[in-house]
């Protein structure tokens, strides 16, 4: 088995083939396209069992990801932080292109868990549509706090209520207010105010769309208690894919709810793990704070944790952990019932 690595860049690709025992083979660079695609692969031909690494760099990596997976080629994705060993142990020192392609190739030598790639799902459109309306909503609160100082500095004590000023009554009532005013700070409101109208559209677009797309795909994902839709858009975008994660023990560490060990002797701790997918970690955090709020069985368990010893902060972590194993349990089972609909539709076809 031949081992391709790739070092993907905006403008070249450079790919370093080794064998099984880790020697270098052959290298190539090749312009970011198709046609430079196209050009690996007549290169490749040449070694009949070969495995494409590439480094995880989405938005670099995405597109000859997917040419060479519609290619019919066997793809998996290394993580960046597995180069940097393979990088210290080599006998090559400095840092190129041929070096961090080799890097990834020895990589996927040495990790055999290494998730598989595959062709881009309607989990990347709701990730894209997520994060789209997080940065206008971004955007807007900028706009609504700008408005509201210039309000403040037309007529001070007069300011909506806060987080009022996405609703069209509101901003109606402020367009009535400015309309008596001809100074110049009244007319940057007044185009203020159409700016977070025209925002305050789009957004609603925006969600509209994203809870269409997520009620068919996660129907169990959204009877979680304390699991609204956005929550589960977030979710299922930034998971890009359950069945990638081999286990809830992979997913818990890939979100960073798992805890990392801390071992001194006999003694047995944990800490806080501070890494992983922060969006993933931020959503189930939402999560455990409305079960703690109006659920039933999220606030049962924190109380037993608190219990038996732990602090509060320490029993919200384990109530984040199992939120995490409870959110893999139901994409798993969504995906299985979605990858069943398929089978028997092609079967009717």
């Amino acid at each position: 088995m031949v081992i391709v690595g790739i070092d993907t860049h905006k403008r070249t690709h450079t790919a370093v083939a080794i064998e099984a025992s880790g020697q270098k083979l052959d290298q190539i660079t090749v312009p970011a396209t198709t046609a430079g695609a196209l050009t690996l692969l007549d290169w490749a031909a040449r070694w009949a069992e070969r495995r494409w690494a590439i480094e995880d760099c989405r938005h670099l990596s995405r597109r000859l990801e997917g040419d060479l997976l519609r290619a019919g080629e066997s793809v998996v994705r290394v993580y960046p932080k597995l180069m940097a060993g393979a990088r210290r142990i080599g006998r090559e020192p400095g840092k190129s292109d041929p070096i961090d392609a080799l890097a990834v190739a020895r990589a996927a030598l040495r990790e055999p868990d290494l998730p598989i790639a595959r062709l881009d799902g309607p989990e990347r459109d709701i990730r894209l549509l997520t994060d789209h309306r997080d940065d206008l909503v971004a955007t807007r609160t900028a706009m609504e706090n700008r408005l509201r100082w210039h309000l403040h500095e037309l007529w001070p004590g007069q300011e909506p209520p806060a987080r009022s000023l996405a609703r069209a009554s509101v901003l109606a009532a402020v367009d009535d207010l400015l309309a008596g005013s001809g100074s110049t700070g009244a007319g940057i409101a007044r185009e203020l105010v159409a700016l977070i109208r025209t925002l305050t559209s789009a957004i609603e677009r925006l969600e509209r769309e994203i809870r269409a797309l997520v009620a068919p795909l996660a129907p169990t994902l959204l009877l979680l208690e304390g699991c609204g839709w956005l929550g589960a858009a977030k979710l299922i975008g930034e998971t890009a894919g359950i069945t990638r994660f081999r286990s809830r023990a992979a997913y818990a560490r890939h979100n960073g709810s798992a805890p990392v060990p801390v071992w001194s002797g006999n003694v047995v701790r944990h800490r806080l793990n501070r890494g992983g997918n922060r969006q993933i970690n931020l959503a189930l955090h939402r999560i455990a704070i409305t079960q703690l709020r109006v659920g039933a069985e999220g606030r049962t368990y924190f109380e037993h944790r608190l219990a038996v010893g732990d602090t509060r902060t320490e029993a919200l972590r384990a109530l984040r952990r199992r939120i995490s194993d409870e959110v893999y349990r139901r994409l798993r089972h969504d995906e299985s019932r979605r990858a069943a609909s398929h089978e028997v539709a092609d079967l009717a076809a």
